[in-house]
C-alpha cells in the first residue's frame, strides 16, 4: 500500500475516525442523549451502520424529533460534552508512524475535516502531529456539514493535478468529496462507517490505518 501512496504528491487526510479513534466517545455521549429522551440506545456496530451526512439524517434515524428540539440545540448538547472529553481519545495505532513515513517520502499532507477549524487546530496541536501538515482545514461551525466546497478551494490552492492527490478518509462522504475535487480515494474501515458500507461505494478500502505501511 505504501508503494501505491508513493505515486502521489499530496495526501489529504480526514481527521475523525481516520487518524483519531473517537467512535467510542460519540456512541457513549449519544447514548446519554437518547436515554434522556427515552429513545433506544445504540452500540458501535449499529452506529457505523446509520451514521450519515448530512448529520441531520443520522439524528432522524436515531429518533430525534426536530419539531420538539431543533437540530442546532441537539448539536450543542452533543458537541459540548464531545469537546470537553475529546482528549480522552487516542490516535489510531501507527498513525504517527504512517504520517512520518509519508512525510519522509517528500509527500505533502493536509487535513480536511467537518470539524470546527479552530477546535480542530487546537486538538491536532494537543496530539503533537501538526508538523506533518502544511494546512489544517475545517469548517466555520460545528454542524458537521459537507466538506465539498472546502475541498474544492483547497485543491485549487494546492495547484496540483488532482490525480496526483489522494484523499484518505473513513466515510462515503470522503469518497464524494474526492470525486468532486478529482482526486483518488482510500477509505479506512475502522472509523465511522462499517467495512460493508464502504465497500459498496466501489472504492479501495483497508481495514485499519496500520495496513497502509504493512509490507
Amino acid at each position: 500500500m505504501i508503494e501505491r501512496i508513493s505515486n502521489y504528491r499530496h495526501i489529504i487526510w480526514d481527521w475523525n475516525g481516520t487518524l483519531i479513534n473517537d467512535v467510542w466517545l460519540v456512541v457513549e455521549i449519544m447514548n446519554k442523549m437518547l436515554n434522556k429522551r427515552n429513545l433506544p440506545g445504540i452500540d458501535s456496530n449499529r452506529y457505523r451502520e446509520i451514521f450519515d451526512f448530512p448529520v441531520t439524517r443520522y439524528y432522524l434515524k436515531l429518533g430525534f424529533d426536530f419539531s420538539l428540539e431543533p437540530f442546532e440545540e441537539l448539536t450543542v448538547e452533543f458537541i459540548s460534552e464531545y469537546y470537553e472529553r475529546f482528549n480522552e481519545c487516542k490516535l489510531f495505532d501507527k498513525a504517527e508512524e504512517v504520517l512520518k513515513e509519508i512525510s519522509d517520502m517528500g509527500i505533502g499532507q493536509s487535513i480536511l475535516s467537518a470539524s470546527k477549524e479552530d477546535v480542530l487546530t487546537e486538538k491536532i496541536g494537543y496530539y503533537a502531529i501538526g508538523k506533518y501538515f502544511c494546512r489544517i482545514l475545517g469548517l466555520d461551525n460545528h454542524y458537521a456539514e459537507s466538506k465539498v466546497d472546502r475541498g474544492k478551494k483547497w485543491i485549487a490552492e494546492l495547484n496540483l493535478n488532482p490525480q496526483d492527490v489522494l484523499l484518505i478518509g473513513d466515510t462515503t462522504h470522503d469518497y464524494i468529496v474526492s470525486k468532486h475535487i478529482g482526486s483518488d480515494c482510500l477509505l479506512i474501515a475502522s472509523g465511522h462507517y462499517s467495512y460493508e458500507r464502504l465497500v459498496k461505494s466501489g472504492v479501495d478500502v483497508v481495514s485499519s490505518l496500520k495496513e497502509i505501511i504493512q509490507v
